[in-house]
């Protein structure tokens, strides 16, 4: 068994690019060893800054080997009248690659056809991977590609060595104008090289050795958290980590040398979110805290190498952290001096989308969209805090902080109000009036921030869809898909129950008169139908069966939580043995609803009821259709469960029915009033699900 390392060398690769390139690595090459048939232990990737390694352990030395009868044209198409072969009989040969004679005559149910024994396999893995190595290297994808020099090869940054050694075998390949060689080079200061490795095997020691760098970057990040935590605890103090930008720093380093640094205390006059964003954002660096939660005046940076004068390095990074911070304090007591009258009044200067007015414009609507929810939701309490925190939400958007630090709005918002005397409520709301801002990412945990923020997301929803301005494809400039997300996750998991349609309608009539793309209709019916897809994307994406998400949706998809708990419900009763018998069951009335032209209200007269069978289903759709007509203004607090209990009860009703009554009869009175009938039953079915979108 042998080992195959590619090392694919070239300038600093920004860091967003590294786990991206690892994970396509890899898949690609497990996909096209198995397409080959070359057999394999361990295969895995890792990168630096300067290079992306793949190394495959245990690889086979060939392809396994296969036999397969392929068939060709009839004997008689095969043959021409002497029995030699035919035209066709010659090309089937040719395209096997073998010599006519090579062929066979096989028998099988339809006839005596040619046929041929072709094998394939048996290659060596050295040809095979110097053909795939380039293949793959060159479709490799990247967020931006370049090109260098005058070739037209392009890649995330230019190539400046490929290594790819089997055992000690270098592959007969090159990429990017490159040949593969065995030559690496290790860490710019502490082992540049190049090294020549005789073995692949060599490569790992090699690098860690005289490279001078650490190739994993799962390692870099455990050995920057480790020396990290002991600095720190040096100091009195932990690191706030933040994965986000500890995934950032070990992927600007190859040789990763943790720093501690310090700062004027007096800078801690200002809030905690604005120095940690100071250090996390310009340079890279981690806050530090004592055991309380007090924020210290320390920092932590990462270096990327080991200098020879620590203190000269620390001086320098502290200078410029300084002037960092400097600058925020000066947008700090800028902010201070002047007050939210004033930025609202900015907000007017402030475009939010052409055409759908200002940011101030937007604040307004927001506004009122909240009070509205709040009301809607039996939280008229909540009515004036909620309509305030709407009119303020934007306007520390043209604060001099959230200028110069745009991550920090709401969050800056939040902070101003509270020290300018608005309530806790409703500072906490500003500063949750963007989540979720994923679909893992935390809700908000206040009633008001809940409500601000499902009416910021319906407004820009309702804005962008009556401009005509939806998703397309994996296009989402305006983020509505995680807009419509995050509605859907506060409604679902923390939020009051609401009618979602009954929003989008209430915050597209926000805006008033406006000349839409479409008229109002058609743009409720886009949003709704927008809206039912995100919530099938969201049960679906947490395990529910699609078949079962679309019934339940396709029957009402606006009260979100009741739809939750109707999806869960018909999960348990899908389990039963005779659940496939009664989808069948059910489904047969809808068919035959569907084809029909007159319109039905579901209003039968019981006079007109002649058959033993449709008198019995409608006595049980009658005293049964409490039960169904509660359960829809009970919402999430119906007992579902029991309602498809109900159903077992009316399948063989049902059935009778359909094997006893012609419902076409030729009397029109007596077949409106059988059809009626059935669109009782189905209406009573969709209070629970679309049984016509469970027939797969």
């Amino acid at each position: 068994m042998s080992v195959f390392v590619l090392e694919l060398g070239m300038e600093e690769l920004p860091a967003r690019f590294l786990d991206g390139l690892e994970r396509e690595l890899t898949d690609k090459f497990t996909e096209a060893l198995a397409a080959a048939g070359l057999r394999h232990g361990a295969l895995a990737a890792a990168s630096t800054p300067r290079r992306v390694a793949l190394w495959v352990q245990n690889l086979a030395a060939k392809a396994e080997e296969s036999e397969k009868v392929v068939q060709g044209p009839p004997l008689r198409v095969a043959l021409d009248a002497s029995g030699g072969p035919s035209k066709a009989g010659e090309g089937f040969a040719r395209s096997q690659g073998i010599a006519f004679a090579q062929t066979f005559s096989l028998r099988t149910d339809k006839g005596e056809y040619l046929a041929a024994r072709v094998r394939s396999g048996g290659e060596e893995a050295g040809g095979l991977l110097a053909r795939i190595c380039p293949e793959i290297v060159a479709g490799l994808g990247f967020p931006k590609r370049m090109r260098w020099g005058n070739g037209d090869f392009t890649f995330a940054r230019p190539l400046r060595w490929v290594l790819a050694l089997l055992d000690a075998q270098v592959l007969p390949f090159s990429v990017g104008g490159l040949e593969a060689g065995r030559l690496t080079r290790g860490h710019r200061v502490h082992g540049p090289g190049p090294f020549a490795l005789a073995e692949a095997a060599e490569y790992f020691g090699l690098l860690e050795g005289k490279g001078g760098l650490i190739l994993k970057g799962g390692e870099r990040a455990r050995l920057i958290q480790e020396q990290g935590e002991r600095l720190a605890e040096e100091a009195g103090g932990r690191v706030i980590w933040k994965q986000e930008l500890l995934a950032e720093v070990r992927g600007l380093c190859e040789r990763p040398v943790p720093l501690l640094g310090g700062f004027d205390p007096a800078f801690l006059e200002m809030p905690r979110e604005v120095l940690l964003t100071s250090m996390e954002h310009h340079q890279k660096s981690f806050g530090l805290e004592d055991a309380a939660g007090r924020l210290l005046p320390h920092f932590l940076t990462v270096l990327n190498m080991s200098p020879r004068d620590v203190g000269l390095v620390r001086r320098g990074w502290e200078r410029v952290l300084r002037a960092r911070l400097e600058d925020a304090r000066f947008f700090w007591q800028a902010d201070l001096r002047e007050d939210f009258e004033l930025w609202l009044a900015s907000l007017d200067k402030v475009i939010f989308l052409a055409g759908l007015g200002s940011m101030a414009d937007k604040a307004r609507r927001v506004s009122r969209l909240a009070a509205w929810i709040a009301e809607k939701t039996g939280a008229s309490e909540l009515r004036e805090q909620a309509a305030r925190a709407g009119l303020l939400s934007k306007a520390d958007l043209v604060t001099r902080m959230v200028g110069e630090f745009d991550t920090l709005q709401g969050i800056m918002g939040s902070i101003y109000a509270a020290r300018r005397g608005e309530t806790a409520e409703l500072a906490q709301a500003l500063a949750e009036q963007y989540l979720p801002a994923g679909p893992d990412s935390p809700l908000p945990a206040s009633p008001i921030g809940a409500i601000v923020s499902m009416a910021d997301k319906a407004d820009t929803l309702a804005g962008c869809f009556g401009l005509g301005l939806m998703p397309t494809g994996a296009a989402d400039p305006y983020a509505l898909r995680r807009a419509a997300l995050g509605i859907a996750r506060i409604t679902l998991e923390r939020g009051p129950r609401l009618e979602i349609s009954e929003l989008l309608a209430q915050a597209l009539a926000g805006y008033g008169e406006r000349q839409w793309s479409a008229p109002p209709q058609e743009i409720a019916a886009r949003l709704n139908d927008f809206f039912c897809q995100r919530l099938k994307n969201y049960f679906t994406g947490r395990g529910a069966e699609t078949l079962l998400t679309e019934a339940v949706l396709a029957a009402d998809w606006s009260d979100a939580r009741a739809a939750a708990a109707r999806l869960e419900a018909l999960r348990r009763f899908s389990r039963e043995a005779d659940f496939a018998e009664a989808v069948l069951t059910f489904k047969r009335p809808a068919n035959i609803l569907r084809r029909q032209e007159e319109p039905l209200d579901g209003l039968f007269e019981r006079a007109l009821l002649q058959e033993r069978a449709e008198l019995e289903l409608a006595r049980a759709l009658e005293e049964t259709r409490p039960l169904f007509t509660q359960a829809r203004p009970a919402g999430d607090k119906a007992d579902f469960d029991a309602l498809f209990a109900v159903l077992r009860n009316l399948k063989p009703l049902v059935d009778a029915f359909f094997n006893e009554v012609m419902v076409m009869c030729e009397d029109a009175a007596l077949r409106r009033n059988r059809l009626n009938l059935l669109r009782a039953l189905v209406d009573q079915l969709r209070v629970l699900a679309d049984f016509e979108a469970l027939q797969a």
